[in-house]
């Protein structure tokens, strides 16, 4: 009679943890959605704001390949040689 109850109630609990993993997975869902619709309008209002003032986006813009001191490395320059 014990094992039934143990394994009812790990049943019990596995339920519950799956309807929390599928609400926070809703939430992230959510969340990647609101955070990819935000750069987009920041993108589309950034030229805009380009497209009505050029001089002052030209100050403003910044060089990223010019200050990042990462650069663009190929997989295949890094890949294992055959010896």
């Amino acid at each position: 009679m014990v094992s039934w109850s143990i394994a009812g109630l790990g049943l019990l609990l596995a339920l519950y943890a799956l309807a929390v993993v599928r609400r926070l997975s809703r939430r992230l869902d959510v969340l990647n959605q609101s955070y990819w619709e935000l750069r987009y309008d920041y993108t589309r209002l950034r030229s805009q704001l380009a497209r009505l003032d050029p001089e002052q986006a030209e100050t403003t813009a910044e060089p990223a390949a010019a200050d990042s001191s990462v650069a663009f490395v190929p997989l295949s320059s890094i890949r294992k040689k055959d010896r």
